[in-house]
């Protein structure tokens, strides 16, 4: 595994070729999402184009925990979830590297008789999708982390989950994407949309002009500002992720887990990546003020879920003087900030080993090799957006909600079937965009 961890901005663009005149599909974003969209919509006979403001996998596809994981996902994602672990499967045997997909497991564990009793709910559409989820005892719990300190009540388990080093799987992914004849572009900013008579003609970028009668919006947490310059309102919001990899250590289990600290799951360098449990950063700004009556359920269900900060770094995307609205010829707010790159807090950084030593005293100091943090893009539910867009020849794949990792396989099979006028396969009633406009209650997914 040469690349680090994450995907470094300062790295040169791998791909640059030049601007072709037309394409059948241009995809916007070079995340896992977008990556993957292009590959299966090449394998369908598209000729397609993957654009890149910035890096391949520089932003929240290499900054993730690398879970994949059907275990508490929302009953509407499950289905996609199984063909998801299906085609990371075939895409790790079709890789020139090791991409460190191991079926280890990943287990929740309850420290209150209330997130128990929140597992224990969420069993039957394990159950109903044919998932090997289940409550593990105390003593099981014992078992599966030798020397766990922390005397969790039970635990939720599903042993057919599995994890994989994001820095090096999806840039692995998009190396089979351009084998299959997909055309990807990095530092070349899409600025806007080139719309004729109402419907999609192509993509005005800061190199030129693709001329293309569909398009689908893989930007991660810059779609809600893209699409807002078009007219189109969708209330996501981007939240701050902070994360850790540790020096190699001793096993203390190989299952990733999720504890009422942190989140850990072992690494194929023998070190662990560590995360906080809850409480992601959300920069407060004009998109988080109008979209705030749609996040009002998922307030009242975890009124502690996110810490305020009154006002965004310069040029993030919800940043107080970043842009709304640009002509073609305009330098973007894609432009001014090729990879969103916020910094981790060294305080949380260092407490995460700390409580990582108390959870596992045999490890004794616990040493941080690397820490970085990424930008989620969320939703009031807790589910993306995957729907055709207002505009005739847009479609949208965003807002996966910190799933986007375990899921982008099997999403952009979808979107790109989506994209030929096939069907998804799956019911996306519950990610359809409209939910935000139709008076649709906001139900947060199980988020557990």
């Amino acid at each position: 595994m040469s690349r680090g961890f994450p995907i470094s901005v300062a790295q040169a663009p791998r791909y640059q070729s030049v601007l072709p005149e037309a394409a059948d599909l241009v995809v916007i974003g070079g995340g896992i999402i977008g990556i993957c969209t292009g590959l299966y919509a090449a394998r369908g006979g598209a000729r397609v184009v993957v654009l890149e403001k910035g890096l391949v996998a520089a932003e929240q596809s290499s900054r993730n925990w690398g879970w994949i994981r059907q275990q508490g996902r929302d009953p509407a994602e499950m289905p996609i979830m199984a063909e998801a672990q299906r085609l990371w499967q075939e895409l790790s045997r079709e890789t020139n590297e090791e991409i460190g997909l191991t079926q280890a497991g990943v287990t929740y564990l309850a420290q209150t008789p209330a997130k128990l009793e929140s597992f224990e709910r969420w069993l039957p559409h394990a159950a109903a999708n044919g998932v090997n989820s289940r409550m593990l005892s105390q003593a099981e719990i014992a078992v599966m982390y030798p020397g766990l300190t922390d005397a969790p009540l039970g635990a939720l388990h599903t042993a057919s989950d599995y994890r994989a080093e994001p820095w090096v799987a999806v840039p692995a992914m998009a190396e089979i994407a351009e084998r299959a004849g997909v055309q990807i572009i990095e530092h070349c900013a899409v600025r806007c949309l080139d719309i004729t008579d109402g419907k999609v003609a192509g993509v005005v970028t800061e190199k030129g002009r693709i001329a293309a009668p569909r398009v689908v919006l893989a930007g991660g947490a810059w779609s809600a500002l893209f699409l807002r310059n078009h007219g189109v309102a969708m209330p996501q919001l981007s939240v701050r992720s902070q994360v850790a990899a540790t020096e190699p250590v001793a096993d203390v289990g190989q299952a990733a887990g999720s504890a009422k600290r942190l989140a850990f799951r072992r690494r194929s360098d023998g070190g662990y990546t560590l995360a906080p449990s809850g409480a992601p950063d959300l920069y407060v700004g004009p998109d988080a003020f109008r979209a705030f009556p749609k996040y009002l359920n998922q307030l009242k269900a975890d009124p502690l879920g996110c810490m305020l900060y009154p006002a965004a770094p310069k040029d993030y995307p919800d940043a107080w003087g970043t842009a709304r609205r640009w002509q073609a010829d305009d330098v973007t707010p894609f432009e001014r900030m090729r990879v969103l790159d916020p910094k981790p807090s060294p305080q949380r950084i260092a407490k995460l080993a700390r409580d990582f030593a108390a959870m596992f005293p045999q490890l004794g100091r616990v040493r941080i090799k690397a820490a970085w943090a990424g930008m989620i893009d969320t939703m009031p539910d807790i589910v993306p957006v995957v729907d055709y867009a207002p505009i005739d020849g847009l479609i949208i794949g965003t807002g996966m909600s910190g799933h986007g990792f375990g899921i982008g396989p099997a999403m952009g099979r979808v979107l790109a079937d989506m994209a030929a006028g096939r069907g998804a396969g799956y019911d996306l009633s519950r990610f359809r965009l409209g939910r935000f406009a139709d008076g649709t209650e906001m139900v947060p997914g199980p988020n557990v």
